[in-house]
């Protein structure tokens, strides 16, 4: 039988064919996207995977465009998330069961939606808090665990997982801040992940808190460890510890959590420029403040006052402050966004 070249004119026509059968547009960027997810996947016909490698490719897919489509019914309303992290071990009359309680309701006060690993302990105690209609569920598929806690069993927002690493790309990419209580192996590989993403530059600079209960010292050992073994034999830089806050309270974390969102909104790349988009514009004097205390952060020319880029889609009425970023120094360039928020 003869086979066709993935990337011949009758195999790409026959894609966009298909594409247009399902309501597509070929001819769209989106339509181009697809059609090259689609040449991706015809390419496992002539490669040497085995079964269990094409498996684990198509329930990761799958996992990620269920849970997106889930969470995108939210993102165009533009409620807020925070995700929590924390032991699904911690009994329910524990001090830090009822701070994750307590902040869980305040940050469904202020209108913001919380995400948990959907089980017990910590997870719960977030999810009771907020109630369930300000509440996501990302489960993870395990023999020893309950699948999902009675606050959001049967929620159309509990999105259950096979694998960490599209669990762990969900609780990332659809926050707007994280926090932290105490917890085991799993907690501190969250924690960990999403601190060496954002020290790299791999995921959006974002409020990441360390909360516990009254009279505890986890957090407390924690900082300490990371202060001798970490940042005194250099194998993190002192700007890196803007990265993370060891909030005294729940008051303490919501109010840090609001803080950073006071005055700048987000941001993203448009070539070789950071772009932060921020909800007032800032004066001259203030831009020349910031030009000489984050000089380190400018590969060339300074910072300065813009209008959105050409190449932008959304939040355009924002005005925007932007500069050749070096790409690095981004415990640094957390420190810049505290400084925005305080001027």
């Amino acid at each position: 039988m003869q086979t066709s070249d993935i990337r011949s004119d009758e195999t790409v026509q026959q894609i966009n064919a298909l594409i247009e059968s399902c309501g597509g547009d070929s001819t769209s960027f989106k339509g181009e996207l697809i059609a090259q997810m689609i040449q991706n996947n015809l390419k496992l016909i002539k490669e040497d995977h085995d079964t269990g490698q094409i498996k684990l490719m198509l329930r990761s897919t799958k996992e990620m465009r269920y849970a997106y489509r889930i969470f995108n019914d939210y993102r165009e309303k533009g409620t807020p998330c925070v995700s929590i992290f924390g032991s699904a071990r911690t009994p329910e009359n524990h001090p830090d069961y009822i701070a994750a309680q307590n902040f869980g309701a305040l940050m469904a006060s202020h209108g913001w939606m919380c995400i948990t690993g959907a089980a017990n302990g910590i997870m719960k105690a977030g999810l009771e808090g907020a109630q369930r209609e300000a509440s996501f569920g990302l489960s993870i598929k395990l023999p020893f665990e309950s699948p999902a806690n009675s606050v959001i069993a049967g929620d159309v927002k509990l999105i259950s997982f096979r694998y960490f690493f599209t669990r762990k790309l969900m609780f990332m990419s659809h926050a707007n801040a994280l926090v932290a209580f105490p917890g085991g192996f799993g907690t501190l590989d969250e924690l960990f992940e999403v601190l060496t993403l954002q020290q790299t530059g791999k995921a959006q600079i974002m409020p990441v808190v360390l909360l516990e209960g009254e009279d505890g010292g986890y957090w407390s050992h924690w900082l300490e460890y990371l202060q001798w073994q970490l940042l005194n034999n250099g194998w993190i830089s002192p700007e890196d510890q803007h990265l993370y806050y060891q909030a005294s309270s729940p008051y303490d974390a919501v109010r840090h959590i609001l803080q950073f969102y006071r005055n700048y909104h987000s941001s993203r790349y448009v070539k070789e420029n950071l772009v932060l988009r921020l909800k007032k514009e800032l004066t001259q004097k203030e831009v020349a403040q910031l030009n000489l205390k984050y000089q380190k952060l400018i590969a060339n020319g300074e910072m300065s006052m813009c209008k959105p880029f050409p190449e932008e889609t959304d939040h355009l009425d924002l005005p925007r402050l932007t500069f050749h970023h070096t790409h690095c120094d981004y415990g640094l360039l957390r420190s810049l966004i505290d400084d925005i928020n305080l001027l």
